[in-house]
């Protein structure tokens, strides 16, 4: 799944290429992509003649600010965005075509055929589901460190169920957790009201320093990610421990072993994270 740093990839590379560009028509090949509004024509008239503003994000979600609505777009396991001539042959999975008036398109693609899309008048984008779910990510001012230590100390959850959370803290996702706990030297099954302030602010810093790294890296390109122009993530040679099982850990030397945690495969250095 796309997390923040791919998400915020997608989002500089499609700011490059849609903005001021007019959508002329909609193609819908996967009506159930469109949850807001639930008739599919009705999405389409909407946003028929609006011109792109500005591409914006929050926590994994994509905000494309049109004329006077927003779509709101979540990618889920495989979705991508792609701005090609609108004379390129339509691959498969393309589920739903933006046409421009200047006859390029943005292609929505996505095998899985779990992303959502959202319309709303703008202004009330952040007011409704699903972006009034969501807590602040390492990027905003409400990320604060009292912030993080208020909610993580009230739960009684493991703490990688806790990073998990996108109403804790949005962005997060099976990657970067890993990565942040690793670097925190925070077990991810150890109960998060059981961590230490100390532990806590560590992570709280490190969310923000993965995370401001792997934007600049592109994000991580696992099995498909590519950003909105088809260039994969680079940060990849980057990771400490996700997907690097059965290797020496960079610290210790000790090897890397994967467990299930919160439903989730999970990656770890036994040593450097001790329960």
């Amino acid at each position: 799944m796309p997390e923040l740093p791919e998400v915020e990839t997608i989002r500089k590379t499609l700011e490059n290429l849609v903005i001021n560009k007019t959508i002329e028509n909609i193609t819908v090949h996967w009506p159930k992509i469109i949850k807001q509004p639930d008739d599919v024509e009705h999405f389409k008239t909407i946003l028929k003649n609006e011109t792109i503003r500005k591409v914006d994000r929050r926590g994994k979600f994509l905000l494309f600010y049109l004329t006077d609505h927003v779509l709101v777009s979540h990618l889920r396991m495989e979705g991508k965005y792609r701005v090609v001539p609108m004379s390129e042959p339509v691959a498969k999975h393309t589920h739903v075509i933006f046409h421009f008036t200047d006859g390029s398109e943005l292609r929505y693609h996505d095998v899985r055929k779990f992303g959502t899309m959202h319309v709303f008048p703008t202004g009330s984008e952040l007011n409704t589901k699903p972006l009034n779910q969501l807590g602040p990510d390492p990027f905003q001012k409400e990320y604060t460190k009292d912030y993080v230590l208020d909610k993580v100390m009230k739960t009684t959850r493991n703490i990688k169920a806790t990073l998990l959370d996108q109403s804790i803290i949005a962005g997060l996702g099976n990657i970067y957790v890993d990565e942040v706990l690793f670097l925190s030297n925070v077990h991810p099954e150890k109960r998060a009201n059981k961590l230490t302030e100390n532990e806590v602010k560590t992570i709280w810093k490190n969310a923000h320093l993965v995370l401001e790294k792997a934007v600049k890296q592109g994000g991580t390109t696992i099995r498909s990610y590519v950003d909105g122009a088809g260039e994969m993530g680079m940060f990849q040679q980057e990771l400490f421990v996700y997907g690097q099982q059965n290797k020496q850990c960079k610290v210790c030397g000790v090897e890397i072993i994967k467990l299930k945690v919160a439903g989730r495969g999970t990656h770890i250095c036994p040593k450097c994270q001790s329960l």
